[in-house]
């Protein structure tokens, strides 16, 4: 199947930034309006969006409820969320304002209950977030480190159902350095469960690749390149269309 790329919509006070290493004193603004945003990715091609409340990550409730919805409002194609999403209430009220997959990080960290709970509750519609520093599961907005490897945590849950991980090295993203390929791949062969891989890509360097693996991933999440103009989403959504066979 080809790989789905998902642009990253990364939401700071309303508005869209790009972080590095998750640091949130080290943010780039590049749009003050993301519903905005959100309808040029789509013009260029998009079947999926990736958004992230990063002041809700760092609190653990929900923070840019307006800009989300604002985004659900502009769009026609489905959306993943994360950031601060702890609890079943707030899985519930997210799934019924139109978001497509709600993504649990630290609640998949610290309450492997919640997501196996959410997960028979709504099939196909949670993804775990895997961000990890140094190989390790960070949490609380990548404030906390923890002595589970990423690896540990993903076969830990592999039998929760999720319909996706997402595999986030910290320490690359937002910083253009390109894609940890082999600690995302180390875990696509440890789960059955689609892998989808995210931090660092730098340009259709990367994009390329992804290519001999498709058949281990399920898509790639794209941020900083897509803003900077490193990357264009159309010319990168074609490639990923045509995968080649290794």
């Amino acid at each position: 199947m080809p790989l789905t790329l998902y642009p990253a919509i990364d939401l700071k006070q309303g508005r869209c930034v790009r972080l590095r290493r998750g640091e949130m004193a080290d943010a780039t603004i590049y749009s003050d309006d993301p519903a905005a945003q959100a309808r040029t990715f789509v013009e260029a091609g998009s079947r999926w969006l990736h958004v992230v409340d990063l002041d809700g990550a760092f609190t653990g409730k929900p923070v840019n409820t307006v800009a989300v919805r604002s985004i659900l409002e502009a769009v026609p194609i489905p959306v993943q969320l994360g950031g601060g999403i702890r609890d079943m209430p707030a899985i519930e009220a997210w799934l019924d304002a139109g978001i497509a997959r709600v993504i649990l990080g630290s609640a998949a960290a610290k309450n492997h209950a919640l997501v196996r709970t959410a997960c028979r509750a709504f099939p196909g519609r949670i993804a775990i977030g895997i961000d990890a520093r140094n190989g390790h599961v960070a949490t609380e907005g990548w404030a906390e480190t923890s002595t589970m490897t990423a690896r540990d945590l993903a076969v830990r849950l592999e039998d929760a159902g999720a319909a996706a991980l997402i595999f986030t090295d910290i320490a690359r993203d937002g910083m253009l350095e390109g894609l940890n390929i082999e600690q995302t791949l180390e875990l696509a062969r440890a789960v059955a469960t689609p892998v989808i891989a995210s931090g660092g890509v730098a340009g259709m360097a990367d994009i390329e690749a992804l290519l001999p693996y498709a058949d281990m991933l399920e898509g790639v999440i794209v941020g900083r390149a897509l803003y900077d103009g490193r990357i264009s989403l159309a010319a990168a959504i074609h490639r990923l269309a045509h995968p080649v066979t290794r």
